[in-house]
């Protein structure tokens, strides 16, 4: 089923919104949420809102939590997320960090005790649409074994990183360091769909492309085998020191994934170039990207963030595709509503 990005917006808002968030807040997250689902990335928006809510019951998500600013140092700063609604959090910390760039050319802010942020990309795209670079990423609770082990002891730590286009055609890259993340290989399962390529292993120890099977082992594959292990690890290591909070190592003792480490970086290319020259640099390199000879007959290239974009407009024209598992269970969270 398809439905309109105004209406799944409202769902999620009513829902958070009982669930203990003042209504501005609780407009702003939904707003995350919907538009994540309205530019494809459905396992961070709807595939993903129960999830959320169910954290919001279970008080792992404190609704009330204001985020903390604890260290100023020119353009540089720590902030405690006293575990709040991580995506508004995250949001007020990238804005900050474009605020520190448009200041000093660059910002740092880093973001300590965050819950989870959903979809890193999102604030990318925030700090593009500011005509600022952006660099985000944050750890999670530990779901990759090291490469050269069994057990799980790194996070498929996600990275964000935005070139803004005076046009809005950003050009934006958001992965974990895993081969897939675990959203997306929910958003497999659910579809009934293997993986395009192997993803982890199964019970077996082979490697697999069956998305049921890693989610029994738990054990995904990182991107690169060992260098998107080291990269997990160096993530990590700058998040936990930076914000001085919790480690990958230190979440998983929580029992849910939360209390987060995230940095935000913001870079203003208006210090140095005008907007126009900037878009010349980059018009310039991706046309000659788009101009690759296709492995497949009439194939085409896409620069990262692009494909987001031409999901949006068609999302924004048919309606945004949930599947009806998914439906039925936001259909019961605002049932509940009525009933207390």
């Amino acid at each position: 089923m398809r439905v309109q990005y105004k209406d799944l917006l409202a769902k999620f808002e009513r829902i958070l919104e009982s669930r203990g968030l003042k209504k501005e807040y609780a407009h702003a997250a939904a707003g995350v949420f919907a538009q994540n689902s309205l530019d494809g990335i459905y396992s961070h928006g709807v595939n993903r809102f129960p999830r959320v809510v169910r954290y919001l019951e279970k008080g792992e998500i404190d609704p009330y939590a204001i985020p903390e600013c604890e260290i100023q140092m020119g353009a540089m700063e720590r902030w405690n997320g006293h575990r709040g609604f991580g995506p508004l959090n995250a949001k007020l910390a990238m804005d900050r960090a474009c605020e520190l760039a448009k200041q000093y050319g660059i910002g740092i802010v880093a973001l300590g005790n965050n819950n989870h942020w959903m979809r890193g990309g999102s604030y990318g795209w925030q700090a593009a649409n500011q005509g600022c670079i952006g660099i985000c990423w944050s750890n999670t609770m530990p779901n990759m074994p090291a490469w050269g082990g069994k057990d799980r002891r790194i996070g498929n730590n996600p990275i964000v990183m935005a070139i803004p286009r005076s046009n809005g055609k950003h050009v934006v890259i958001d992965c974990a360091v895993s081969q897939f993340s675990y959203g997306k290989i929910q958003e497999a399962r659910l579809k009934g769909q293997q993986l395009s390529v192997p993803g982890g292993y199964d019970s077996n120890g082979n490697l697999t492309t069956d998305p049921a099977e890693i989610e029994k082992t738990w054990r995904v594959l990182p991107m690169g085998y060992w260098k998107g292990s080291g990269i997990s690890i160096a993530l990590d290591l700058i998040a936990t020191v930076l914000t001085n909070g919790n480690s990958v190592h230190k979440i998983g003792t929580f029992g849910e994934e939360v209390g987060l480490s995230q940095v935000m970086i913001a870079i203003d290319p208006s210090k140095m170039n005008s907007v126009d020259l900037t878009d010349e640099i980059v018009d310039q390199i991706l046309t000659n990207i788009k101009e690759s000879e296709p492995v497949q007959e009439n194939g085409s290239i896409y620069y990262p963030g692009e494909r987001e974009l031409i999901t949006r407009e068609e999302n924004l024209k048919n309606g945004i595709p949930v599947m009806d598992e998914v439906w039925e269970t936001l259909e019961l969270l605002e049932k509940q509503i009525e009933e207390k």
